[in-house]
């Protein structure tokens, strides 16, 4: 083959291939205005957008090499989505967390914590135990948990009444966390060991006004999330708490995700049922994240979302339930600040969004690995005027 023949070939390619994973970088950012039930796999496309960036810069570095004016694409394309991309990596240099926190100011702690690692308390309380010392050593003012379980039968401190639980009480956690306040949302069907639940909770320091939990069909664990409404000072707020469907996937699953093949029909049988559960998680969030708006919308006090939505940003429950607010992470937050420690480094699933009308002062992902998701916090102070 003649060379300038296959100079030729060789920039087509290399043409086409930066034109597909423009395309497909940009389809993820905008993934949320895309999604529907028969396009749920641009979900998949949300989730990969970091990596589609990463090629995009290598085709930059490639066309600048070759002296070609295709290097102006990347520009393009980065000035069409720079509003996406700050959201799945801010450009700030990450500040020192202070632990001192003004008085005017509220803390807020979201928390997939993992059910407290109940499997293995009885036989070592070390990891529970860190947790609490963790969640008192930053003192939030309000703390929201995923995956939590615990009793919640009255326990009367004075020995009037007491239940014994194979694990944790409400009231226990009250006590060790130091909060005066709390409301817990489960399912019955989600019961653990002896009378205990399997759902979220919320505990406060100020005074708990209002509560309510709302169940979507089919009424499961992730198809709940409730509100409190909480006063502070002369300010009343609405604060969710909410857990979005997750993927479930198995240690199979995750197993094949790691090392994936297609050399035999147990590997395609192995990616198929990975690709019905991304689906089914796309779809099943969708509804959930559309019915928590309407509550949203119907606030009639700012709020704050917190809660794992297992999803990205830029994905439909991200933007949608985020609309309007304001993310932690977005203002204060630095780097990837992957929430969830295992699958892939990108994985930023946990989120607190504050309403206008107040500022986010600072914001911290503390990266220890007591449960598979790294606790987040944030600081927020009305603004004066609202």
């Amino acid at each position: 083959m003649p060379k300038p023949l296959f100079r030729i070939l060789t920039k087509k390619f290399f043409i086409i291939a930066n034109i597909i994973a423009a395309v497909l970088f940009l389809t993820g950012c905008y993934a949320h205005e895309l999604f529907t039930d028969k396009s749920w796999f641009v979900g998949l496309l949300a989730l990969s957008a970091f990596y589609f960036l990463i090629v995009l810069l290598l085709f930059l570095i490639f066309w600048i090499i070759a002296k070609s004016k295709w290097s102006l694409l990347f520009f393009a394309i980065v000035f069409v989505s720079w509003s996406h991309i700050i959201k799945i990596i801010p450009l700030r240099i990450a500040s020192d967390f202070q632990f001192e926190k003004s008085t005017k100011s509220l803390r807020i702690m979201s928390w997939n914590v993992a059910q407290f690692d109940i499997l293995g308390y009885k036989k070592d309380h070390t990891v529970h135990d860190q947790m609490i010392d963790l969640i008192n050593q930053y003192q939030p003012d309000i703390a929201c948990f995923q995956e939590m379980v615990a009793g919640d039968s009255i326990i009367d401190l004075n020995n009037k009444y007491y239940q014994k639980f194979s694990f944790y009480s409400v009231q226990d956690f009250e006590l060790a966390l130091h909060f005066p306040d709390e409301y817990y949302s489960y399912n019955w069907k989600e019961n653990y060991l002896n009378s205990q639940h399997f759902g979220i909770i919320t505990f406060s320091k100020y005074p708990i006004i209002n509560r309510h939990t709302i169940a979507i069909y089919p009424n499961d664990y992730n198809s709940i999330f409730q509100f409190i409404d909480i006063v502070k000072d002369t300010d009343t707020l609405r604060v969710f708490n909410i857990h979005l469907q997750s993927l479930k996937f198995t240690q199979i699953n995750l197993n094949y995700i790691d090392k994936p093949s297609l050399e035999s029909d147990s590997d395609l049988q192995k990616s198929k049922n990975i690709v019905v559960k991304l689906k089914r998680g796309f779809l099943r969030r969708q509804r959930q994240t559309d019915r928590i708006r309407e509550e949203i919308d119907k606030s009639p006090y700012p709020v704050i979302i917190c809660g794992d939505f297992n999803d990205v940003p830029n994905s439909y429950a991200y933007e949608t339930i985020g609309k309007g607010l304001q993310n932690a992470f977005e203002k204060k937050g630095s780097g990837l600040g992957r929430t969830f420690s295992g699958i892939a480094p990108t994985l930023r699933i946990d989120n607190i969004f504050i309403a206008p009308g107040y500022q986010v002062n600072q914001y911290i992902r503390i990266k220890k690995k007591l449960s598979d998701h790294f606790p987040i916090i944030t600081d927020i102070t009305r603004l004066s005027g609202n």
